[in-house]
């Protein structure tokens, strides 16, 4: 695997779907439902957007702004409508 920001990217959205129980904890082989943890990591991609604003190419931030609308979602489906 290359160590590129998709890397990064893929790394914080992966964590962000097991607090969300989405993705089984590889540790614990059980299922997570963490709004906090989940929060957090949704929270850090953020800060890689603001932090890396004007020095991604267009694919990566492209990249980077599809992932977190699709964890939005399931963040959203998650814990606001019970589902």
């Amino acid at each position: 695997m290359n160590a590129d920001i998709k890397s990064i990217i893929v790394l914080l959205a992966t964590q962000a779907m097991i607090n969300m129980g989405e993705i089984t904890d590889p540790l614990s082989n059980t299922a997570k439902c963490d709004q906090n943890g989940s929060l957090m990591f949704l929270q850090l991609l953020d800060t890689l957007e603001e932090k890396t604003r004007g020095n991604l190419t267009p694919d990566e931030a492209a990249y980077l702004a599809n992932i977190r609308e699709n964890l939005d979602k399931v963040y959203n489906k998650k814990f606001f409508t019970g589902n």
